[in-house]
């Protein structure tokens, strides 16, 4: 592209954004390994100065909290997976006797915390489909720790069995609470940015339609006139080329600025320049004369002193958006059209009334062309145009119609009180 001033290549920023990226992940790892290495030697170490029986309880407590503290997936190995099998391990820990019972009383809390902590990591992270068997898995090693006690020390039977357990599915209940709650907030985050970079997509869309559309539509009317017209001079060669070179210029301008919201500098996605610079009423009349220009027809504007610059940025943009996709019709689906007629005005309760007609010249006709397709407002096959303008002039509160109007067509757009600055 020309005159942005700083192409640097297109995907220069989303480079710098997925490297930025990538040096953060192994740093982050590397955080992470450190503190499960820490956690599991202070597990471990004491277990060297206890009685053998204490190594099955370091070792298990161990391996919950290098679990529950790691980013996973590692290698091969998800989250899900990790998860289930320390579970399995921590239940099948419950029922093996290991010498003194008092022993697991040691490391007993540790494993515990670790145990919640991985299921609220599983309840937000696993996918749906295995997260309720990940889940159960990992509550149950939580809820039933503290069997690895009660089972084996001679003065507990079944009731305190019971009884721990019961305490335990508590803060086993609202780890399962939190995961939920932020499993949530984060489905809610996705589909937040899922609709951003859709509206964002639709904007960049609007724009190449409304802006380089229209400039490509002209030359190519203006490139098919001068292959009809083989008696002009080259005088009015010159001119039909001038004409080409500046709708082609405003095309690649339009075309730059779309392409600069798509960068990204320095890991931020670019907010200025916008799409397209504003536009309002006050640039009806170069729209109009750059039309005027490039057709045969009539083209008459009719724009009241009071009426531009009263509208808020947003509505004139939309107003301008509306004449300008209306002509961009005219020339595509009325090219023999005789006169078109652009009218902006206040109305007796002070809104904004646009409108845009075409109507047949002497012999023309515009209603050779299919209504279908007119009421379209695009090429075959296209049909979102006036769509999508209805929606825009739907946001700032007004109104969009088009149809037929005496021998030609007509868009007509009411802007309310309520748009006004």
């Amino acid at each position: 592209m020309t005159g942005s001033g700083r192409d640097t290549g297109p995907d220069t920023g989303a480079l710098r954004g997925l490297t930025g990226m990538k040096d953060n992940l192994p740093a982050r790892r590397r955080w992470r390994r450190g503190w499960c290495g820490a956690a599991a030697a202070a597990m471990l170490l004491p277990a060297f100065l206890s009685p053998p029986g204490a190594c099955l309880p370091a070792v298990m407590t161990a391996l919950a909290l290098v679990v529950a503290l790691s980013v996973w997936p590692v290698g091969r190995v998800s989250l899900a997976r990790a998860a289930a099998g320390t579970a399995v391990l921590s239940l099948a820990a419950d029922t093996v006797s290991f010498g003194k019972a008092g022993l697991a009383l040691l490391w007993l809390p540790f494993e515990a915390v670790a145990l919640l902590v991985l299921l609220e990591r599983v309840v937000r992270h696993v996918p749906g489909s295995r997260v309720g068997l990940v889940g159960g898995l990992t509550g149950a090693a939580a809820v039933l720790l503290p069997l690895r006690f009660t089972l084996h020390a001679p003065q507990t039977g079944i009731k305190e069995s019971v009884f721990l357990a019961a305490l335990a599915f508590v803060p086993a209940a609202g780890a399962t609470g939190v995961g939920l709650y932020l499993r949530s907030l984060d489905r809610r985050r996705a589909h937040a940015v899922a609709l951003a970079r859709r509206e964002q997509r639709l904007e960049v869309a609007r724009d190449l339609h409304d802006f380089v559309a229209h400039e490509v539509t002209g030359i190519v009317l203006e490139a098919q006139a001068a292959q009809l017209d083989e008696d002009s001079g080259p005088g009015e060669h010159r001119a039909l080329l001038h004409r080409i070179e500046q709708a082609g210029l405003r095309a690649l301008d339009s075309m730059d600025r779309t392409v600069a919201t798509l960068r990204e500098a320095d890991g931020r996605t670019w907010e200025e320049p916008p799409p397209t610079r504003p536009h309002g009423l006050a640039d009806l009349p170069e729209l109009i004369g750059r039309f005027a220009a490039m057709t045969a027809a009539e083209v008459t504007l009719s724009l009241e002193d009071e009426v531009a610059g009263t509208l808020s940025r947003e509505a004139e943009d939309t107003a301008y958006r509306v004449v300008l996709e209306a002509l961009t019709n005219v020339r595509r689906h009325a090219p023999r059209a005789g006169r078109v007629e652009v009218r902006a005005a206040r109305s007796a309760d002070g809104d904004v009334e646009l409108s845009v007609a075409d109507g047949a010249g002497p012999g023309a006709s515009t209603g050779a062309l299919p209504r279908a397709l007119r009421e379209q407002g695009g090429r075959p096959g296209g049909g979102t145009g006036l769509a999508g303008l209805a929606e825009r002039v739907g946001a700032v509160g007004g109104a969009l119609e088009a149809g037929p109007y005496a021998q030609g067509w007509r868009v007509s757009c009411r802007l309310p009180v309520s748009a006004v600055r």
